[in-house]
């Protein structure tokens, strides 16, 4: 014969064993994204109403008559924070079991070819841990946080071959924080929360400061970065309601 069907035959069973890593990957991070929700679920409770997509002015304007009345829910709600960050922190050794499972499955400088199975969920898991980490003090993790909560380096100086968290995913969960933080200034306004939202404006605004001192090649990292300042003037909008009305114990604001 002219034709070697044997070589085809070689090349079937490598076609199939690459079919099975990649399914066997995928299952992996089918589970890494149930704890992700799982996750996501507890850190809900930090915002104890569904009134994001409402304006902020409105809200203040229901809130305002209930002035009085909100003290002891609001005490309740600031113990309550660092309960639920403790409590999402904790399910992040799942994470990094998860991880482990599929840094396994991955042959060894075969990183790049198959990163795009799990990046979504990192990225996710990242943006969880921020804002955990933001629930219990206030303040942005580090790499070094995430390196011990994850179980896995991150690739800081793009010099990593074997598995580890890529710079674009390390930055994609900052980005995605600023998104959930300017929720949660909306919804502690209706728990009463009047000194919340300022610390978060100084925040995230410190945050995007960071950002801008970066030259960034990619282009949805760009695209989220973006999103920031609208992020920011959702914040201030809420800072300035509550300023304007009196209600927060700092009145100092700063514009962008």
């Amino acid at each position: 014969m002219s034709v070697d069907l044997s070589f085809f035959e070689n090349l079937d069973l490598t076609l199939e064993e690459e079919a099975n890593r990649r399914e066997g990957i995928l299952r992996l991070v089918r589970e890494y994204e149930r704890t992700c929700r799982n996750i996501t679920a507890i850190l809900n409770r930090a915002h104890s109403t569904q009134t994001e997509e409402g304006n902020s002015s409105e809200i203040i304007n229901a809130m305002f008559k209930m002035y009085m009345y909100k003290e002891n829910l609001l005490e309740l709600l600031k113990n309550a924070v660092p309960t639920i960050a403790q409590a999402a922190i904790e399910k992040f050794e799942e994470v990094k079991q998860h991880l482990s499972n599929i840094a396994q499955v991955v042959p060894y400088q075969k990183y790049y070819r198959y990163n795009e199975l799990w990046t979504k969920v990192v990225q996710s898991s990242l943006f969880l841990a921020s804002f955990a980490v933001y629930l219990s003090s206030e303040r942005l993790i580090t790499s070094d946080e995430i390196e011990s909560m994850f179980g896995v380096r991150v690739n800081l100086k793009n010099d990593l071959h074997d598995f580890h968290i890529s710079l674009d995913e390390f930055l994609h969960g900052y980005i995605m924080l600023t998104n959930e933080l300017s929720r949660l200034a909306i919804n502690s306004v209706t728990l009463g929360d009047y000194d919340r939202p300022l610390r978060i404006s100084k925040f995230v605004k410190e945050l995007y400061m960071g950002f801008q001192l970066l030259n960034l090649k990619n282009d949805s990292l760009r695209k989220k970065f973006d999103g920031i300042k609208y992020n920011i003037k959702k914040i201030e909008e809420v800072v300035y309601d509550v300023s304007l009305r009196g209600l927060s114990g700092n009145q100092t604001t700063s514009s962008s």
